[in-house]
């Protein structure tokens, strides 16, 4: 039940009592002005503020789930590690791209980072399930730290060997898709499930913000300080995730199977699971759905050098690039418009059909202004999708099983649009970039109307 609502009856009775219970000294008529030294008045004028405010927070930002002080330490650690883990990410391209002055290498590091992500998150997942989660995050936070003091140390060192950078990135993603699962799946343990969908909002539009800040921080960075110390930053910032993941309490398995062992059976059991649970696979494929077709990352050199060439190449893919987390920023900042949903089913379907229409309109889109803006528009559609997806997989989920879903996530969140990239270039290089991408959006919005329809399950589902 929203306390928010149940809130305003006792408000209520008292403005009822306040103005039932004037007295020969309180102002009868309405159009007297409030007298300041009457507690009666004062009272009014401060329920009038109260009231305010409450109708400010229905709007912004839903901040409830910070008041639980174990996710509150979580998401901090979330804060720092969001801009942190970014500066890693610009500097080991910049520092491949270096060395070998090959773009084709870059993108080589990064299917070598790809593997063990996918590997070690389906692992991690049941990993997460079968022991201590808070122990888990502490020894992968832990390795993913050590990670990037190698990294500080190779580029300090000057060794130059992409063969080594490509190691350390490898080693670093395998703890990262360990990491993942547990972190998300402790949420449901922190707080209550009517505040699922805050929480998940208020961590995602960290993680967004980190994508856009990250870069940003990078950038002006090297010049001053040097790209070595990137690495430094990113391992400085995981002490404090490490302080601050050591605070929360022990989240061992509910169902007593800490002694179980993670490995084969278990990931499969993770799949027959899905397979067996219609509202987690359709929410699955609604995220397969809205990357693989209408992710159009690959399209925006393309763009940015022939459609939107006359504003300048550099200002049009920086714009581009930037459009989609500015405007899942947004979302997050104003996610007390939408936490609130119960139907958690339609809001995902809805999310969904408003990003696949969005990419359409952005592909349509002669002028860079306007193509801009609806990248934004499908940036905010797509932290509504991933907020209530997200609270599908852990509340439709048991405890025992919440890591594996994680796992499942972080691969499809993290191949999903590494397959789009795939696609829509060869769409582009084919029909042209508009082209590829507004039948891109339209086949998003198709498609997931027609999942919607032919699968009940996602519409039914409400908290």
């Amino acid at each position: 039940m929203d306390t928010s609502e149940s809130s305003d009856a006792p408000e209520a009775r008292t403005e009822t009592a306040a103005r039932t219970a004037s007295g020969p000294g309180r102002p009868q008529d309405p159009q007297d002005p409030p007298d300041p030294q009457d507690p009666r008045d004062a009272r009014d004028a401060r329920d009038a503020r109260d009231a305010a405010r409450r109708g400010r927070r229905r709007w912004a930002m839903d901040t409830r789930p910070l008041r639980r002080p174990a996710y509150r330490r979580l998401w901090s650690s979330t804060v720092v590690t969001a801009v942190g883990s970014q500066l890693t990410a610009v500097a080991v391209p910049k520092q491949i791209y270096d060395i070998t002055g090959s773009s084709a290498w870059v993108g080589y590091a990064s299917a070598a980072g790809l593997l063990p992500l996918v590997v070690f998150a389906l692992w991690g997942g049941a990993v997460a399930d079968s022991t201590d989660r808070r122990r888990l995050l502490l020894i992968t936070n832990t390795g993913i730290a050590v990670t990037s003091v190698l990294f500080w140390l190779q580029a300090a060192a000057g060794l130059d060997s992409v063969a080594v950078l490509m190691v350390l990135l490898a080693t670093q993603q395998a703890f990262f898709g360990l990491n993942a699962p547990a972190r998300t799946a402790s949420i449901a343990r922190l707080v209550p499930a009517g505040e699922l969908a805050a929480a998940n909002a208020l961590g995602s539009t960290v993680m967004q913000t980190g994508l856009v800040a990250g870069p940003l921080l990078a950038g002006a960075l090297i010049p001053v300080i040097g790209l070595p110390e990137l690495y430094l930053l990113d391992a400085l910032a995981l002490c404090v995730t490490l302080w601050a993941v050591a605070r929360l309490p022990a989240l061992p398995p509910l169902d007593g199977s800490a002694v179980r062992r993670a490995g084969l059976r278990e990931i499969l059991a993770g799949f027959r699971y899905i397979a067996r649970h219609k509202v987690l696979l359709l929410s699955f494929l609604a995220d397969v759905v809205a990357m693989v077709l209408g992710m159009p990352r690959a399209l925006f050199p393309q763009l940015a050098a022939e459609t939107y060439a006359p504003y300048g190449e550099g200002l049009a893919l920086g714009l581009l690039f930037a459009a989609v987390p500015v405007g899942a920023v947004l979302g997050g900042l104003f996610s007390g418009t939408f936490s609130r949903a119960r139907r958690h089913g339609w809001m995902v379907i809805g999310a969904v059909v408003a990003w696949g229409a969005a990419i359409a309109g952005s592909g349509l889109s002669g002028s860079l202004w306007l193509a801009v803006v609806f990248l934004a528009a499908a940036g905010v559609a797509d932290m509504v999708s991933m907020v209530f997806r997200g609270a599908i997989l852990l509340s439709a989920a048991t405890d025992e099983m919440r890591g594996r879903m994680q796992g499942v996530f972080t691969v499809v969140v993290a191949g999903g649009p590494r397959l789009a990239d795939v696609l829509h270039g060869a769409a582009g290089a084919a029909f042209g970039p508009r082209t590829a991408m507004t039948g891109g959006g339209l086949l998003v919005v198709a498609v997931m109307l027609g999942l919607a329809c032919a699968a009940p399950a996602l519409r039914r589902y409400r908290l």
